[in-house]
């Protein structure tokens, strides 16, 4: 018990965004065995519980009707998300997420993101994983721009704006921004552009290959 306590809490201090499921995943694959419950018990008593805004409840509308992938590398999704160095100066990243494996495709970040910077990182994600039949974004003017309907008239992709003022649509991406932000982005301190790329590099493989997912 003393032993698992420990490895608990250093998974815990390594992790600090996961809660006590993601955390139970993690030691079953180091051979821990143990269920969700014993775990949930320690992760209570040493105080491991990880703190979530309180969301106010809000009208339901009807959601627009979008037909799902049902399968790899057909749907993608693609956002933005702001962020700063630790002086104050902002920087983008440009988030582009598998809608059915929900794997992310790619992270890119610059100072300032273009039209121009979005159509290279989709020519770079198609050479590495083939054309998607469509990618959905939302009405900005990187994604609604001359060269991205240049870049999906030349590879065949179908762009899929969801209606202004409507992310909800667009939820996968919304999710997968919200845990970059929440489990890297509030825990990390940048000083520079390639610490940035460096350290968005590794969150990404960890994502992708070792993060528990619901």
């Amino acid at each position: 018990q003393t032993a698992l306590r420990m490895r608990l809490k250093e998974l815990a201090a390594s992790r600090v965004r996961f809660g006590y499921r993601r955390l139970t995943v993690l030691l079953r694959r180091e051979g821990w065995a143990v269920n969700a419950k014993r775990v949930y018990r320690i992760y209570k008593q040493e105080g491991l519980m990880i703190r979530t805004k309180l969301r106010k409840k809000i009208a339901r509308r009807r959601p627009m009707i979008v037909e799902f992938a049902n399968g790899p590398n057909q749907r993608w999704s693609m956002d933005f998300v702001a962020a700063r160095f630790e002086d104050g100066r902002p920087f983008r990243i440009l988030t582009v997420v598998d809608q059915f494996t929900r794997e992310c495709v790619a992270l890119r970040a610059k100072p300032r993101l273009n039209g121009t910077d979005v159509a290279e990182v989709m020519n770079e994600a198609v050479r590495e994983r083939g054309n998607p039949l469509s990618i959905t974004v939302d009405n900005g003017s990187e994604f609604a721009g001359k060269v991205m309907d240049a870049w999906s008239d030349i590879h065949q992709v179908q762009l899929a704006f969801i209606r202004p003022g409507k992310p909800t649509e667009n939820a996968f991406i919304e999710s997968f921004n919200g845990r970059l932000r929440d489990e890297c982005l509030n825990t990390e301190i940048f000083r520079s552009m390639a610490e940035v790329r460096g350290k968005l590099g590794a969150w990404r493989y960890d994502y992708n290959h070792r993060r528990p997912h619901s």
